[in-house]
């Protein structure tokens, strides 16, 4: 008689890695909606055919191809194409950078906003968390729409490189 293999734990599964798995399909090229429906699949997928879970780091990666290759199938549903370079590019990058569920990434990207001026950080926060159009940024802020695009892109870039050099 076969020893029944060990069942599944989903719930803890998710909490340790969903986070991982939405940032992940949002550093594909996922909408947020999109990163929601297909993080929830990845782990329908999972739970469907059961894995053996080993290392944090390995399990990380098994879920992180099962979100790609659903990903993939998405945007081949929808007609659009995703060069398999830029993808490769994506993962390795994301396994340079993130060598946990993000929150080192996440840790340092807070201490870096902390170091913005007052309106970059009044903008990013209108942009991401309010969702405001740049119209609307420009009107809050007294800038035009391409002052506040200029702003945002610097910021970003400032944010960027300011990341990557705390987790070197």
């Amino acid at each position: 008689m076969a020893a029944a293999e060990p069942k599944l734990d989903l719930a803890a599964l998710m909490r340790e890695h969903q986070a991982g798995v939405w940032r992940y399909v949002r550093a594909l090229g996922a909408d947020a909606s999109l990163a929601d429906d297909l993080t929830q699949e990845t782990f329908l997928a999972v739970h469907q055919k059961p894995f053996e879970q080993r290392t944090r780091g390995e399990t990380a990666s098994y879920l992180r191809t099962v979100a790609r290759n659903i990903f993939l199938k998405s945007r081949r549903h929808a007609g659009k194409v995703v060069s398999a370079d830029d993808l490769n590019q994506v993962e390795a990058r994301w396994v340079e950078l993130v060598h946990d569920d993000g929150s080192a990434m996440q840790a340092a990207l807070k201490e870096c906003l902390q170091q913005l001026d007052e309106k970059p950080r009044q903008a990013l926060q209108m942009q991401y968390a309010q969702e405001k159009q740049r119209v609307q940024i420009a009107d809050s802020l007294g800038m035009t729409d391409d002052g506040v695009k200029t702003l945002l892109a610097r910021t970003k870039a400032r944010l960027k490189k300011c990341v990557e050099l705390r987790l070197k």
